[in-house]
């Protein structure tokens, strides 16, 4: 089966690739490289022996998507990656964001809805759950005001897909992952991000190969044990084989709805001290960190409960996040002493 991967070179969706190609899914990657390297796909190679189909496209041109769709008749799923991700960033370029993360979800919805049938599996994220009022969070809290433009795109972006759930023959799965850190454990692929990272684990890595002078802490007075925000951090091969499961729940007709959630996380919240220490730990270095103010749009905590991927799917995260930073270090180590 044919399955197109948009964002297929960026840091999920390049792993999710490696993981439909281990299980014999033909990809098709889409990415217009704006966060990403062409590289991947050579690194893509070496984990499975395979190279993957590439179109470099820009999914906000809408005639381009037309002509990939009339090209590529033979598609059976769509998991969909390819969208802006940065909070901090999404606050000081919110039309960038609508632009970019809505625009090319309407662009591929719109080509799946002529197909007779068609399986869409939607990057989602718990930022639609915004600050949660219970920990952990179940596939049933409250959608909260989104914190940030980026937020507010993921909210949009499931209230679309099961609006045209409704009155099509669009599947979709929503998967909504807390935060995905680490790297392939061969160091082929891993989290690469152009510019300045605006993820934590990068920043750590890049600070404590010297790359950038220190790491900043943004808040040290949030209601939480150590006054630093908690995350629920996921490795990405875990993440990746989650897209799989759920893409092949969708080919086998399995769903028991037109449009499924699941949150896809460990169900343990770590603070930024604590993945700070757990660093220091796994790499034997020492990170210069310094806390500074509370950033806009970030929440005071956020893990998941996964007992629904875990027993509907049969998925289960197996990384600890030791192991996870672990394979971030090495990653980071690998591309540095090329």
């Amino acid at each position: 089966m044919k399955i197109l991967v948009t964002g297929g070179l960026g840091f999920i969706g390049s792993h999710t690739v490696v993981e439909l190609q281990n299980e014999g899914f033909e990809v098709i990657a889409i990415d217009n490289l704006s966060n990403s390297s062409i590289d991947v796909l050579d690194g893509i190679e070496r984990i499975t022996g395979k190279k993957p189909l590439f179109e470099n496209i820009d999914l906000r041109d809408k005639s381009a998507v037309q002509s990939f769709f009339s090209k590529n008749q033979d598609i059976s799923g769509v998991i969909h990656f390819a969208a802006s991700k940065a909070v901090g960033e999404s606050v000081e370029n919110p039309l960038l964001y609508y632009e970019n993360n809505i625009n090319s979800l309407v662009y591929l919805l719109q080509e799946l809805q002529k197909k007779p049938e068609a399986h869409f599996i939607f990057s989602s994220s718990c930022t639609v759950y915004g600050q949660a009022e219970k920990m952990p969070i179940t596939e049933n809290a409250h959608i909260q005001s989104a914190m940030s433009p980026y937020g507010n795109t993921k909210q949009i972006g499931e209230e679309i897909i099961t609006d045209v759930a409704k009155v099509t023959n669009i599947n979709s799965i929503l998967l909504r992952y807390f935060n995905p850190i680490g790297a392939h454990p061969s160091a082929e692929i891993g989290e690469l991000p152009l510019g300045v990272p605006q993820n934590l684990v990068p920043f750590i890595t890049q600070t404590a190969f010297g790359i950038r002078e220190k790491l900043s802490v943004f808040g040290s007075d949030y209601p939480t044990p150590d006054g630093t925000a908690i995350r629920d951090y996921i490795h990405v091969v875990d993440l990746a084989k989650a897209h799989v499961i759920a893409l092949q729940r969708l080919l086998n007709k399995q769903n028991l709805e037109k449009v499924e959630t699941f949150n896809l996380g460990t169900g343990t919240g770590s603070s930024v001290l604590e993945v700070i220490t757990a660093f220091e730990k796994v790499s034997n270095q020492k990170l210069n960190y310094q806390i500074v103010d509370r950033r806009e749009g970030d929440i005071v905590e956020a893990f998941a409960n996964t007992d629904k991927a875990n027993t509907v799917l049969g998925w289960k995260a197996q990384s600890t996040l030791e192991e996870a930073l672990t394979s971030a270090w090495k990653w980071e180590q690998k591309i540095r002493n090329k």
